[in-house]
């Protein structure tokens, strides 16, 4: 085994956290029970924040980004796993106050681990990553409200065209709902299209100011932009249905009414996936397994080495990364 690695490490440079690569020993790392080869991770939004700077998402530096592994283990003190075991990981706090995966190796503790589902390969699953497994759980909890049924009135996912929104769409359209997909980018419809989206809505619309009760349109929803777009979608929402929120692209504030609330009886469910149960993850990629078409997710896969991450940081910022991108942390 190696004796050290490199890693896209965060640490504050002049006030500011900001990522940057270095040798890593293996000594350096955490004293937790499973040593993992990572083969994958995944690029999310957050780790476009914490390597670029544009947002503090380490709590303490020096900190290994990456929310996101597959891999195998290659030490064990736990009787939970076994050497040559194939696993993922997704949250617990990667990246942000526990050491994440954008190095060759990393232990972690053996509660945060689940078996490497059996129908993906380990770069299929980073494909699906904590954006896709979010999305599952996000469908998991729109039928679970009960109002959202498949072939009724419009479904609509807010953006559409990144992570989370294109295995929202692809899951969604699987089950038979009518899925409108919001985007910004019309270049997309195309590929939209092609993961089962049936309407569009150009995402400008739905940031402008409107009025607390707005048209009714959407049965149900999953945000991952939050601000302006979440209060209208919300405006828009049929009596009685529901909108899952699960990121804030455009922004935190919600300056919004109770009015959608009170008067429509419309429900905002959050949804954290970093922590969530045990229970919920299996049953998430349960959900992924049985619905997420393989050819929509390689066609919403691009593949990259973990030595371009400067680089595609700046680009899922700047909202130039359509679906999903995996990382080969092998490739440095």
């Amino acid at each position: 085994m190696q004796k050290s690695f490199p890693a896209m490490v965060i640490d504050s440079v002049d006030g500011r956290t900001m990522g940057a690569f270095r040798e890593i020993s293996m000594e350096e790392l955490p004293d937790y029970d499973v040593l993992v080869e990572v083969a994958y991770s995944t690029l999310n939004y957050k780790d476009g924040l914490a390597i670029t700077g544009k947002g503090r998402i380490a709590r303490r530096t020096p900190m290994i980004a990456g929310v996101d592994l597959a891999g195998t283990v290659v030490e064990s003190r736990s009787p939970k796993w076994q050497t040559g075991d194939k696993v993922v990981l997704n949250g617990w706090g990667l990246s942000e106050t526990e050491w994440g995966a954008y190095g060759r190796y990393q232990r972690v503790k053996a509660e945060w681990l689940i078996r490497l589902p059996d129908g993906f390969s380990m770069q299929e699953a980073m494909a699906v990553g904590t954006a896709g497994y979010t999305a599952a759980l996000c469908v998991d909890a729109l039928e679970k409200w009960g109002t959202v049924k498949p072939g009724s009135s419009e479904v609509i996912v807010t953006g559409a065209a990144g992570g989370v929104g294109s295995v929202a769409v692809a899951l969604l359209a699987a089950q038979g709902y009518n899925v409108t997909a919001s985007t910004g980018r019309p270049e997309t419809h195309d590929y939209l299209a092609f993961l089962g989206a049936t309407g569009f809505v150009d995402r400008a619309s739905l940031q402008e100011k409107g009025p607390p009760l707005q048209k009714e349109r959407w049965t149900g929803g999953i945000d991952s932009v939050g601000s302006s777009t979440l209060v209208n979608i919300l405006a828009q929402t049929v009596r009685g249905g529901a909108i899952v929120a699960c990121g804030l692209a455009g922004g935190a504030d919600l300056n919004g009414t109770v009015m959608p609330h009170i008067l429509r009886s419309v429900a905002l469910i959050g949804m954290d996936s970093v922590v969530a149960p045990l229970e919920q993850r299996l049953a998430a990629w349960k959900r992924l397994e049985r619905d997420l078409d393989k050819e929509k997710l390689r066609k919403m896969t691009t593949v990259e080495p973990m030595s371009r991450l400067p680089q595609l940081a700046e680009d899922i910022i700047a909202g130039r990364i359509r679906g999903r991108v995996v990382i080969d942390v092998a490739s440095t």
